[in-house]
């Protein structure tokens, strides 16, 4: 659940009845993705790093929401950090190789989630051609991910990669410096998606969201600002892309 600090409570006072407000991106993202979820998937945590999320919130609701061990048939996280051979949230832990591949078998995954991964990577024709082989016709992919037009990927784009921790130990300093990596944000515009997702082999749904400003720290000015800005951009400027999108069932 969201640390909650005065920012937080002056602007979304419901974080007091459970913890989140009715902004937030981690409920809304995982709600649907359990919502996809059956007894007998196979299902993939890609990015599925340490467990950061587990070490920080290990029970309650938004523990709950985002662990899937125990709702589905197995949960096997992928990365490529040796970090996630430890994450406690997995049945099972696997290393992309050096040349991208996935070490699954085609057709093997009902159901990929993929949180805050999409942009860091580097070659996005590769990483979405995995993606289509490991799923099974009919499989899921659910992806959050900054928006390359919101201000989250604008400031990140501004800032080099280098300087990355330095800057985010100011917005953020609750944030652990293992748990920020470059960013590429070439899968980040709707133009991207359609690119590596393309019609014929997939059904796309993806939107815009605009979770509160967590990386203004606890400055109430900053998060007024921000949220007055939220309400009067179009909504194509949304810091966060929610990203859903099914393997197209072979024909005949």
């Amino acid at each position: 659940m969201i640390e909650q600090n005065r920012a937080i409570r002056r602007f979304y006072p419901e974080v007091e009845a459970g913890g989140y407000t009715r902004v937030d991106s981690t409920v809304e993202f995982y709600l649907r993705v359990n919502a996809l979820v059956k007894k007998d998937m196979t299902i993939v945590d890609l990015g599925a790093g340490r467990g950061s999320a587990f070490e920080e919130h290990p029970e309650g609701f938004m523990a709950a929401l985002r662990n899937f061990k125990g709702k589905c048939q197995k949960v096997i996280g992928i990365d490529i950090d040796r970090a996630v051979l430890q994450n406690v949230s997995l049945d099972e832990a696997k290393l992309i190789d050096e040349r991208g591949n996935i070490p699954l078998a085609d057709s093997s995954v009902d159901l990929i989630f993929s949180d805050f991964t999409f942009e860091h990577v580097v070659e996005p024709e590769k990483f979405s051609s995995e993606i289509f082989r490991i799923l099974k016709p009919g499989g899921w992919i659910c992806a959050r991910t900054p928006n390359k037009w919101g201000y989250i990927a604008i400031g990140a784009r501004l800032v080099p990669n280098r300087a990355h921790v330095k800057f985010l130990t100011v917005l953020q300093p609750r944030r652990k410096d293992i748990d920020v990596f470059p960013t590429e944000y070439r899968l980040n515009t709707p133009r991207d998606l359609r690119k590596y997702f393309p019609d014929g082999r997939w059904q796309r749904y993806a939107y815009t969201w605009n979770p509160e400003p967590a990386y203004f720290s606890d400055s109430i000015p900053a998060w007024a600002i921000m949220i007055t800005i939220f309400k009067l951009l179009p909504q194509r400027f949304g810091s966060v892309f929610l990203f859903y999108a099914r393997k197209n069932t072979p024909s005949g």
